[in-house]
């Protein structure tokens, strides 16, 4: 099992060979910076932790370079930040218990850059390798550019696969935007309550993030509580944590459709519930 940049890494925890640790995949987390998958897809760690007929691979795409830094990593540079992140998601990884964790290193602008294949390459020959059955991205309501972009690399990687090797599902998952917004019938709802523990440890590993400015330990766990609660407003609540995705699987169920198109949906779908329940109630 290869990959294109040299400076990338494959990490299996428990020491299975790479061919072996691959093959036993039925989901697959594809994000563009590490913790994303922890704060993303914990749906799918959840659905494979202490499993052994289901197996989490992990796929980070970025190098982590350039984010945010304060107190003890203020100084510290983009090189040493790249370290240690890359550290942090194979502590994750073996924390949760992931079949095998790619660090694709990638820097940002590589991504984002439609004229440049490789990226999207990379992650084809990952899912051919891995034939997930679910796989998890970032969804494309997502404010930040490279999420977007690494959405966008995946669908378009599962567009030249053959249609019988492809997922089944395909869902875009919060990070830099949520998706409380959407309709109720649009939303996958993943519930994310067990295990809490697991859920702080994973987001916690990652203490360049969370002690350099941006507590997104304490963050995720507050959204996942309040989607658990805001989520129906005649009903009490029937578990403590929801992750929402948008369900990106017509995109590769069709590929005529184009993601601006689905997206847009999602956004008209939206105004027409928030327009009727105007007209309904205010006559307005």
């Amino acid at each position: 099992m290869k990959v294109r940049k040299d400076t990338a890494e494959i990490y299996v925890w428990d020491g299975k060979p790479v061919e072996e640790a691959i093959e036993r995949t039925t989901h697959m987390a594809i994000g563009a910076h590490q913790d994303d998958i922890e704060i993303m897809a914990y749906h799918g760690v959840l659905e494979c932790f202490g499993k052994t007929d289901k197996w989490l691979a992990g796929v980070i795409v970025t190098n982590g370079a350039g984010s945010a830094r304060d107190g003890f990593y203020a100084d510290f540079t983009d090189e040493q930040m790249q370290t240690i992140r890359r550290e942090e998601q194979k502590k994750a990884a073996h924390v949760g218990e992931y079949g095998i964790q790619f660090l694709l290193d990638y820097p940002s602008s590589e991504v984002k850059d439609t004229g440049n294949s490789d990226p999207k390459d990379d992650i084809r020959e990952l899912l051919e390798a891995g034939r997930p059955e679910i796989v998890y991205t970032h969804n494309f309501a997502d404010k930040h550019d490279t999420h977007v972009a690494v959405g966008s690399r995946v669908i378009e990687a599962i567009r030249e696969m053959d249609a019988d090797a492809r997922p089944k599902q395909v869902w875009g998952c919060e990070v830099w935007r949520d998706l409380d917004w959407m309709i109720d019938q649009d939303k996958v709802a993943m519930d994310v309550a067990p295990h809490e523990s697991l859920a702080v440890a994973l987001v916690s590993v990652f203490d360049s993030q969370d002690c350099g400015g941006k507590r997104y330990d304490l963050a995720s766990m507050g959204r996942r509580r309040a989607h658990a609660t805001y989520h129906a407003t005649h009903d009490v609540d029937e578990t403590e944590g929801l992750i929402f995705g948008m369900d990106l699987t017509p995109l590769i169920e069709d590929d005529s459709l184009t993601i601006s198109d689905h997206v847009q949906a999602h956004i008209e779908r939206f105004a027409d519930e928030v327009t009727d329940r105007l007209e309904r109630v205010c006559g307005c």
